[in-house]
């Protein structure tokens, strides 16, 4: 089923192009009737004049009425996907993961080390240098759990002598390395959407948190959930991690109403319930915080409901964005209010059980 999205005012969108805000990434794309190209809201190339565009909800759109993808900002590709300028890199990091890069390693391959060390930030919360460390230290978990020895794992994973092995997993994983055998690291990820990119930390007990990458203090949630599991953060993949990816998929193809995941929803007794409460919200509808302390049989509880909301640790799974104050107005969203007006207006248009008319998406 195809959306058909409500649109911010035309007023709302050329300001969003003006100022390159790319949090409107999703909710439009505008086309230059000059150039005959479109674009996405946070495009680098020059402004257009307002004469001169015109406003589509979908890609699709854009190129049913003839325009062609603008290859400076490429808006057929899902947003925050590896730019074309690191695609080598990646190519190289997987044919070798055990290499160790310095800043001259890759200005010989032309690149910016601050910029490198800028989109690793942005993507992964952590700069390249620890993006190779952390996934080379997964590598060699891995290798140790499956029964490898110790020897054969640390010259294996690039490492110079045992003792820096050690020292390695001393500090990464917090194990030696014959306890790391017993090991069950988080694995973290990023999944795309058309909202941006998000991510993803799970291990062999389930998943741990899925959150969109740009959502302020996701680096202390991180440290949060190392606490909170005892367990070292790395980077990697893992079958959860991929039946995540999976079902978002599924989600924003309008294919998938709720989520078949195992979370890992440790938290107080209240926000277990509260959690809970998220995930008995029909797909397509809503419910107010008052309503929801009402089903926890604490009527006055409304505002420790919306706390118990936002310590949420997966997004879209389990339905934070569902849930609105009394009068029906949106509030409290910590993926920013933009998403949570998109997603219900998505589900709204992806069910038959409301006739409740989509809300209008204005600037975050």
């Amino acid at each position: 089923m195809n959306a058909i999205m409500t649109l911010p005012t035309e007023a709302q969108m050329y300001k969003a192009i003006v100022q390159r805000d790319a949090r409107m990434e999703g909710v439009f794309f505008v086309a230059v009737k000059t150039t005959g190209i479109f674009c996405r809201p946070g495009c680098k190339a020059k402004t257009p004049k307002r004469e001169n565009v015109e406003f589509f909800a979908t890609s699709a759109e854009a190129q049913a009425a003839g325009y062609r993808a603008c290859r400076r900002c490429h808006p057929l590709e899902l947003s925050g996907a590896t730019p074309v300028w690191l695609n080598d890199l990646f190519q190289r990091i997987k044919d070798d993961p055990n290499r160790r890069w310095t800043n001259g390693d890759l200005e010989l391959l032309g690149l910016s080390p601050t910029r490198v060390r800028r989109w690793f930030q942005e993507q992964y919360q952590m700069t390249f240098h620890a993006y190779l460390r952390t996934q080379r230290i997964g590598l060699a978990v891995d290798r140790l759990r499956s029964g490898e020895d110790v020897t054969s794992t640390a010259f294996g994973s690039g490492f110079e002598s045992l003792s820096g092995f050690r020292d390695s997993l001393r500090k990464w994983v917090g194990e030696t390395p014959t306890s790391a055998k017993q090991t069950e690291p988080i694995f973290t990820t990023r999944i795309l959407t058309p909202l941006g990119p998000m991510l993803a930390a799970g291990g062999d007990s389930g998943l741990c948190l899925l959150e969109f990458a740009d959502r302020k203090m996701l680096a202390k949630q991180f440290q949060r959930i190392s606490r909170l599991f005892q367990q070292p953060i790395l980077v990697g993949s893992h079958e959860i991690l991929n039946q995540t990816a999976r079902q978002i998929q599924q989600y924003f193809q309008g294919e998938r109403t709720s989520f078949t995941l195992t979370l890992r929803m440790d938290g107080t007794s209240f926000q277990t319930a509260v959690w809970q409460h998220l995930l008995a919200i029909p797909y397509g509808q809503t419910a107010s915080y008052r309503q929801l302390a009402e089903r926890l049989k604490n009527p006055t509880a409304a505002r420790a409901v919306g706390r118990a909301n936002g310590d949420n640790r997966f997004a879209i799974v389990v339905p934070c964005h569902r849930v609105v104050r009394s009068d029906g107005h949106l509030c409290g969203y910590a993926g920013g209010l933009w998403r949570k007006k998109w997603l219900l207006n998505w589900e709204r248009q992806h069910t038959n059980s409301t006739g409740q008319i989509p809300l209008p998406l204005g600037p975050p």
